[in-house]
């Protein structure tokens, strides 16, 4: 649910759209190669229900686009009008209705890599009390959002953040500037008895907070501080408390608990920081509203590339023995960077929590195209 950029890339991003200059790249390898549902492992065992609901409600937004609108940077997925039939005709037997007005095409390049997310519970107050202590920031006013592909189609996608500093944009505190010193613009929607819970709900992107009162509510992603993301598990390997082979969210929450003197610092590594919204919770069975800006599914749903990939396509991804399944695009993640790169939504819960805490398989992914886009692409994309 959000999309970090480094500071270096930023600025060699600002100062070749000033300069206007362009560096030659070598041939784009195929992206895309025509296949058959036959050539998608256990596609046939597969259960696509939760898929086809997922697909509906992204429809009901693509409906509402212009039919020009592009649906994504990688140009293969066309226009909107292009998913307009496989939408209109989103109805009945799920298997039935994927393999009649789909095409399936296999992502080309080494093995992915597909790791999962879940929505994550704290528990707060609305008022600082007792242990409520740490505050939970809703979307500063002096934070300023520039979506470079306004001004290059080269970066559609990409995006900077921070605060205005007379004339010029400059970055925006860190992790650790925040936790010293708070941020006086921002709101505080609530207070949390846990930094580190709120820290993994910050990773996640959105989640439930579950207040004094008895009342659960949604936190929604708002935007975050654009200082680049660093992966804690990372940290710890580096630093030598936990090795490459036993690193999860259940080894890190541990680790984090167990070494309260540490904790702070190791959280502070990552300078990414995440600001909420608060929703209602109402259908207790979705997860919050993903990139796309729709409720996200469980095991229906995946982050993809938004700069490689369309959001509201369906993408079959095969990492067996962890997982197997189709699951729409719908939403992105600040490391979730490049074709083969997918994240699952699990949902909610102590069982999601377990197995997206785990999931970390290489695999295979497929994207499914409506037939009449797939006839235009022929054998695959880009053409050789």
């Amino acid at each position: 649910m959000k999309l970090l950029l480094g500071r270096a890339a930023a600025i060699f991003l600002i100062a070749a759209i000033v300069t206007g200059c362009t560096t030659g790249t070598p041939p784009q390898p195929r992206l895309l190669t025509r296949a058959a549902f036959a050539d998608l492992p256990g596609w046939d065992r597969a259960d696509l229900d939760a898929a086809l609901a997922a697909f509906r409600r992204g429809c009901a937004l693509l409906a509402a686009k212009p039919a020009d609108t592009p649906m994504s940077g990688a140009g293969y997925a066309g226009t909107a009008a292009d998913w307009l039939a496989p939408c209109n005709a989103a109805d009945g037997a799920a298997r039935h209705f994927f393999e009649t007005e789909f095409t399936p095409f296999a992502v080309g390049g080494d093995d992915g890599l597909f790791t999962g997310y879940y929505e994550p519970q704290i528990n707060g107050s609305r008022t600082r009390q007792g242990a409520y202590q740490t505050p939970v920031f809703g979307l500063p006013p002096d934070l300023v959002r520039a979506d470079l592909g306004a001004f290059s189609p080269a970066f559609k996608g990409e995006h900077i953040a921070g605060k205005l500093q007379g004339q010029a944009l400059v970055p925006y505190p860190d992790r650790a500037a925040i936790d010293a010193g708070g941020i006086a613009a921002a709101p505080v929607l609530l207070f949390t008895d846990d930094p580190a819970s709120l820290f993994f709900l910050q990773i996640q992107g959105s989640g439930r907070a579950r207040l004094d009162s008895g009342e659960v509510i949604r936190l929604g992603y708002a935007g975050d501080n654009g200082q680049p993301y660093t992966a804690i598990g990372r940290t710890l390997v580096d630093q030598g408390a936990l090795t490459r082979e036993n690193v999860s969210l259940q080894s890190i929450r541990a680790w984090l608990k167990a070494h309260p003197d540490q904790a702070r610092a190791v959280m502070e590594t990552d300078k990414s920081y995440v600001f909420f919204r608060e929703t209602a919770l109402d259908d207790a069975s979705l997860g919050g509203i993903g990139t796309m800006g729709v409720r996200l599914t469980p095991l229906a749903s995946l982050a993809v590339d938004a700069r490689s990939h369309a959001l509201g396509a369906p993408f079959y991804v095969a990492a067996d023995p962890a997982f197997s399944g189709l699951l729409i695009g719908q939403d992105t993640g600040g490391a979730i960077r490049g074709p083969l790169r997918g994240d699952i939504f699990f949902g909610s819960g102590d069982a999601a929590e377990a197995r997206a805490g785990t999931m970390n398989a290489p695999g295979r992914m497929f994207v499914l195209l409506p037939n009449a886009l797939a006839a235009r692409l022929g054998n695959g994309w880009p053409p050789p």
